[in-house]
């Protein structure tokens, strides 16, 4: 009997610390299986509105200079990198044959006016044979005859058109002279503008044949410390918001791959241009950005990574964006908002549609994009949030153990997650602006649902 009652202590403790076991065990479970959330807070402060996008770098003007005359180079006076002045000699062509023809023509030219003088000389003869012989006539009819007069009259009129004629020679035999003087001054190649030569694409003794097309000899491009250009194709979709940012004079920011630790600040967007590019259905339009160059660390060709600052907010109310993105479990939800998981998401056509019936009308998308700035966040719901739900009845506390209570109920987690609308404006790479929405500062949005096992 001594030995039955001990086996049936024994067996009582093993089964009430089986059981006492057992529900640590359930509560242990229970609480490493419980959803742990990945939180992030409310922040107030600015938010900065961008756009980006990549672009080159160019001189705000290349000039290229040719040669107007041919023959090979007899001396290059300048080279890749060099500062030039408007005027100054860049290299210098052979210029033997363009001499000769200068001498040729003034030959030609002297010739031309010794004939000149020639005929001014017989026509003043001419004049005074036709003065004497009027004279004699005049005297007595009989002293010459009327064929003799016209003769006389004939010779002169002659050597008046042939003055003409020499004369017009002479002009000729100049405009020659000036266009042999001309190709001889274009044997010197000189820099039209003051700037830097960025390309030299000739060689000294190198021949050039101009025949044709007048050979690319030097590039250069004028203020470059002063000003240099970005060109960046922006998508059409941004292309309003560039607008925008021009036209309250917002300030762009952009890096080079050559100094990448260094953000260069001064551009203004100069110009957007009409003309478009459409690449595999995208369209782009060329927008120009103004920057200086004091130190000349900007080259051209180089690729910036260019910032367009739409707008600066400040001291905002912001959200961020992984709390807008985050979609729960219904089971996780409150009863009074698990309405709010069952709205229509039917996703939008495509625009590989087969037939216009399937695409929505362009005033319904334009409600829907307006309608789209009113978005959910999820909180803890605290027995605060449950009380004043159920305004007050002693329903919200059921469930809840006595102990807790007493404590501040806004500090104590229900297990389940309460819905906050808010409305939302402008938005950049990790936040979004709260227009309206019962958020403040510190409040702890729901990102997402830990791994189970994690801390």
């Amino acid at each position: 009997m001594r030995t039955f009652i001990k086996a049936v202590i024994i067996l009582a403790v093993l089964g009430g610390l089986g059981y006492f076991g057992s529900i640590k065990g359930l509560a242990w479970l229970a609480e490493r299986n419980k959803p742990r959330f990945r939180m992030a807070s409310v922040e107030q402060g600015d938010l900065r509105i961008t756009v980006n996008a990549a672009g080159q770098l160019e001189p705000t003007l290349s000039v290229k200079i040719g040669s107007f005359v041919s023959g090979p180079i007899l001396e290059l006076l300048a080279d890749h990198n060099d500062e030039v002045k408007a005027d100054q000699v860049l290299a210098r062509i052979d210029p033997r044959i363009y001499i000769a023809s200068v001498q040729r023509d003034e030959a030609a030219l002297g010739a031309r006016e010794g004939d000149v003088a020639r005929v001014q000389a017989e026509l003043q003869r001419a004049r005074n044979d036709e003065k004497r012989s009027a004279a004699l006539k005049a005297e007595n009819e009989d002293f010459i005859s009327q064929a003799e007069l016209d003769q006389f009259r004939f010779a002169r009129m002659s050597l008046e058109a042939q003055l003409i004629i020499s004369d017009s020679s002479v002009k000729q035999a100049k405009a020659t002279l000036e266009n042999s003087k001309a190709n001889l001054a274009y044997t010197e190649i000189r820099s039209p503008v003051d700037g830097t030569v960025t390309e030299r694409k000739i060689e000294q003794g190198q021949t050039l044949a101009s025949q044709f097309q007048a050979p690319e000899l030097f590039v250069i491009a004028p203020r470059m410390r002063e000003e240099m250009l970005i060109r960046a194709l922006i998508d059409e979709a941004d292309i309003g918001l560039i607008r925008d940012s021009k036209d309250s004079n917002q300030p762009v920011f952009f890096s080079v791959d050559a100094y990448p630790e260094k953000v260069f600040t001064g551009a203004k967007v100069q110009q957007i241009r009409l003309s478009f590019t459409t690449t595999q259905n995208v369209v782009t339009y060329p927008v120009i950005v103004s920057t200086p160059n004091p130190d000349l660390k900007l080259l051209p060709g180089m690729t910036a990574n260019l910032t367009f600052q739409i707008s600066l907010l400040e001291d905002i109310l912001k959200v961020p964006n992984a709390a807008l993105r985050y979609f729960p479990e219904k089971t996780l939800v409150r009863d009074e908002d698990q309405k709010l998981l069952e709205l229509n998401l039917a996703p939008e056509p495509s625009e590989d549609s087969a037939t216009s019936s399937e695409t929505p009308p362009v005033d319904d998308k334009v409600t829907a994009t307006i309608a789209s700035s009113k978005r959910v966040v999820w909180i803890q719901e605290t027995l605060g949030d449950r009380a004043s739900a159920a305004d007050g009845k002693t329903t919200a506390t059921s469930g809840i153990p006595a102990s807790t209570l007493t404590t501040d109920p806004t500090k104590i987690l229900t297990g389940k997650l309460r819905a906050i609308n808010i409305e939302i404006g402008n938005s950049d790479y990790q936040f979004t602006h709260v227009v309206t929405g019962d958020l403040k500062p510190g409040d702890e949005l729901i990102v997402g649902v830990k791994p189970l096992g994690a801390p």
